[in-house]
């Protein structure tokens, strides 16, 4: 099973980038549901309310493929300044409306929310996730969204430093190691 790169990137991001390449190579991070099920348990810790993966199944899979597909056109469009196609959107917009969610007060020493939600765990989840990713889109952090530039390199991520422009330490280091073999080339 391939595993697709997980880098504390918001949760609409990390799913996109379940397309990744390696050495050039697409690569699909959910391959097949034991796939999802291994996405999902690395990042469980940050998922709104918990999801039962013993119940993952084929219907889930199509949903978070579509889903992924999905932000990724979104972000290819965002990063590039495109009006994304209408499909796009209405499918994010589909998948937000999937999961009954909402949030209670909690107050144990002082006043916080909790998400609470009804439906199948995965659905919700992926709910979720279409949620986050319209907050993304629609809000400020949309303007700090890059198209990773490491050379064969496929994802996204957000930029929160001013001095980032790939989505990994690694990339950075292909980046600069292929401009030294340029130069070198090019003498």
């Amino acid at each position: 099973m391939s595993t697709a790169p997980v880098l504390g990137e918001p949760l609409p991001i990390e799913l996109a980038n379940t397309t990744y390449a390696v050495r050039g190579h697409p690569q699909d991070g959910l391959a097949d549901v034991d796939a999802l099920v291994w996405w999902l348990d690395q990042v469980r810790p940050r998922l709104r309310g918990d999801v039962d993966l013993t119940t993952v199944d084929t219907a889930d899979l199509r949903a978070a493929r579509e889903l992924r597909d999905c932000v990724r056109a979104l972000a290819s469009a965002a990063v590039t300044s495109a009006r994304p196609a209408t499909a796009d959107v209405d499918t994010l917009n589909r998948h937000v409306r999937v999961g009954r969610r909402w949030r209670e007060l909690r107050w144990d020493r002082e006043p916080a929310t909790e998400p609470c939600g009804t439906g199948p765990s995965v659905a919700a989840i992926l709910s979720a996730i279409a949620q986050e990713a319209v907050d993304l889109f629609a809000g400020p952090a949309v303007a700090e969204l890059r198209a990773c530039q490491g050379p064969g390199c496929v994802l996204f991520f957000v930029k929160g430093h001013h001095r980032r422009g790939w989505c990994s330490a690694g990339c950075g280091n292909r980046a600069r190691a292929a401009r030294h073999y340029d130069s070198v080339r090019n003498r």
